[in-house]
């Protein structure tokens, strides 16, 4: 299982929408090609919801499922249909 931090899209600390969606748009997000992903849960800054939102709507493009939270306590929030 591939795992996203939050952390890693930081901007001088914190989430900052305008750099963030950069980040985002510039990241190659077909390497979770058929992969499950785990967007980690837990960030050392406040996250605010719809970054998780954006980062979900990138890898649904490419993952075959995507997670949410924890490694020993994830919850499944997407599922390709079209993968077997």
């Amino acid at each position: 299982m591939e795992i996203i931090y939050l952390d890693d899209f930081l901007n001088e600390g914190i989430i900052r929408e305008e750099a963030f969606r950069q980040s985002v748009n510039e990241f190659d997000w077909s390497k979770y090609e058929g992969k499950k992903v785990l967007i980690k849960g837990c960030s050392e800054v406040p996250v605010p919801t719809w970054s998780y939102l954006i980062i979900t709507a990138h890898l649904a493009q490419f993952a075959e499922k995507i997670l949410y939270g924890e490694p020993c306590s994830a919850f499944e929030i997407f599922k390709n249909q079209n993968t077997n």
